[in-house]
């Protein structure tokens, strides 16, 4: 008996190591190539030409530009996340109703703008939203209007592109939660007299919300760290806090002021996070 103790003992202290083992590489590896180079920009916004100073938070947000560009980031940010879950529930809904090669076929679908490179498929937009592209030139032969409609370099487009660009980072954690309900819990609700509309409310949508609430929320945290959609789709009218931390450090050269304005999105981010994750107990607890 003692030696099948230290028998199981001995394999669980060795399942430790291996463990370990394995992890090790990959955690230096993030260590030491995003880690220490993040971790660097940021505390550079705590110095001012070598002495600890809070100057640059002071700036972020007594200067109206870099609050309205905050604003505008979370804007954009919260307007992206909706439009997604607008869009992505009743397609995550939908897919838990397919099979075979109707499932696969949108399944594929969904999954196409993370097989193109971002820039490619920003570029596509581009070429649609220009005042001589494809969607002007269907509103002009529909008549809906007469002169090319300014579409590009507007928020609407920046918001279009990242929804579309961001819509399959809903649509997964919805579906996947959408897929563990169990079907007989919808029949019995209506073997008892309930309709459609109560039961999405009183089973669907309580038992989803933790895919809701994981889609969201990688949604919104992707969405205020988008640099290269904004960049393009935006331009100067749209600026976004990313743009701003590459022209800080890029152009101008202020790696202290860049690393501030870091430090403010990964405070916002967290925060995000936090509230995620309170929300995933609080749901938890519920059921």
């Amino acid at each position: 008996m003692a030696a099948e103790v230290r028998a199981r003992g001995s394999r669980e202290v060795f399942g430790a190591w291996l463990v370990f083992a394995l992890l090790a590489p990959t955690a230096v590896l993030f260590l030491a190539g995003f880690g220490y180079p993040i971790g660097l920009l940021l505390s550079e916004g705590f110095f001012v030409k070598g002495t600890f100073s809070l100057e640059n938070f002071s700036r972020v947000l007594d200067r109206p530009l870099y609050v309205a560009t905050l604003l505008r980031t979370l804007r954009v940010g919260g307007l992206t996340t909706l439009i997604c879950l607008l869009i992505g529930f009743p397609l995550a809904y939908w897919m838990t109703r397919l099979r075979g090669l109707a499932f696969n076929l949108v399944i594929a679908c969904v999954l196409l703008p993370l097989w193109t490179s971002i820039l490619v498929r920003s570029y596509a937009w581009v070429v649609l939203l220009q005042p001589t592209g494809l969607v002007n030139k269907a509103l002009m032969a529909l008549g809906i209007t007469d002169a090319p409609v300014t579409l590009l370099y507007t928020e609407g487009a920046v918001i279009t592109a990242m929804a579309h660009v961001l819509l399959p980072y809903m649509v997964l954690p919805i579906y996947s939660a959408l897929n563990n309900i169990p079907p007989n819990l919808g029949r019995a609700a209506r073997s008892l007299g309930a309709g459609r509309l109560t039961e999405f409310f009183t089973i669907i949508l309580p038992l989803s919300r933790v895919g809701v609430v994981a889609g969201c929320v990688m949604v919104f945290v992707l969405s205020i760290g988008f640099f290269v959609t904004p960049a393009l789709l935006g331009g100067p009218r749209t600026l976004m806090i990313s743009t701003l931390i590459n022209q800080q450090i890029s152009s101008l050269l202020n790696w202290s002021f860049g690393g501030a304005l870091g430090a403010t999105l990964l405070v916002v981010t967290l925060a995000i996070l936090l509230l995620f994750n309170r929300a995933i107990s609080a749901s938890r607890r519920s059921q």
